[in-house]
């Protein structure tokens, strides 16, 4: 076996160094931000920016919005999300893709959207009681969020359910099982790690909604207020509440991005018992 000469030694040193150099522009360029976030709010300002007015309150209808848009979305989204890993038809095809459009368009066209549908001349205004419209109410939120949020752990929860060992479905049919049981007593199991990793994506992406929040549910205190749009009204008021709301945000995110990375090394039932066999 010949070993390398010099001068091909010399070109793979160079061109991973540029290589390397390219990426950490983009790096410091993406780390800068957070550095600044963190390196110019003291302690006792994040303190006295947490007791403004406006971030209890924002903090409590987050996580109220949130989890209901959350829960919405893992029960309606996890059988959808079967249906499109288990089919080959081309409607389902291009209602996966469907789905996917919120991911790409931009918030204020959701906004838009979402009061042409829901609002109090919206498309389903025909359903509301007299003088009555979702619009610009806490259910607003919820709805926005849920929009917003939905294509997230739909993907991901179609990528863990495609994920899953054929060989052990076919076991399955083969002993009787109808499609609900193989959903609920297999690939419900076995896609787990993924299914949480969508979750908190998709928890991720409501407690950041800002455009189509802010379009179709307002930005009332107490009642649309969520945690981007009280950063946004404290920048007019207060710098050190904004300062506060946005690390507990890149906090709670960052958190978040460990706790997803974290759940894609924790092996799946189905790969298990796959090495076992």
């Amino acid at each position: 076996m010949t070993r390398p000469s010099k001068q091909t030694l010399l070109r793979v040193v160079s061109g991973d160094g540029l290589l390397l150099a390219l990426g950490t522009m983009l790096v410091l360029f993406l780390a800068l931000p957070f550095l600044g976030l963190v390196a110019t709010t003291s302690f006792r300002d994040f303190v006295a920016g947490l007791a403004h007015p406006l971030v209890w309150p924002a903090l409590r209808l987050s996580l109220l919005t949130t989890t209901a848009s959350l829960l919405v979305v893992v029960m309606l989204g996890t059988p959808l999300a079967w249906l499109f890993a288990r089919s080959r038809g081309r409607f389902l095809r291009a209602l996966e893709t469907a789905t996917q459009l919120p991911v790409v368009i931009p918030p204020a066209v959701a906004g838009v959207a979402l009061l042409l549908a829901f609002g109090r001349r919206g498309i389903a205004s025909a359903l509301y009681p007299h003088d009555f419209s979702v619009a610009f109410t806490t259910a607003a939120v919820v709805m926005a969020e849920v929009f917003v949020s939905a294509p997230f752990y739909v993907q991901a929860a179609t990528s863990a359910f495609r994920r899953i060992d054929e060989d052990l479905l076919l076991v399955g049919r083969s002993f009787g099982a109808s499609p609900l049981r193989l959903f609920l007593r297999l690939g419900l199991p076995l896609a787990a790690p993924g299914l949480v990793a969508g979750a908190a994506m998709s928890w991720a992406r409501a407690l950041g909604e800002f455009g189509a929040t802010l379009m179709f549910a307002g930005n009332l205190t107490g009642t649309t207020q969520t945690l981007p749009l009280a950063i946004y009204t404290a920048l007019e008021s207060d710098f050190r509440a904004a300062q506060a709301l946005s690390l507990v945000l890149v906090a709670v995110a960052f958190g978040l991005l460990v706790g997803v990375r974290a759940s894609f090394f924790v092996p799946a039932a189905g790969a298990s018992e796959g090495s076992r066999a």
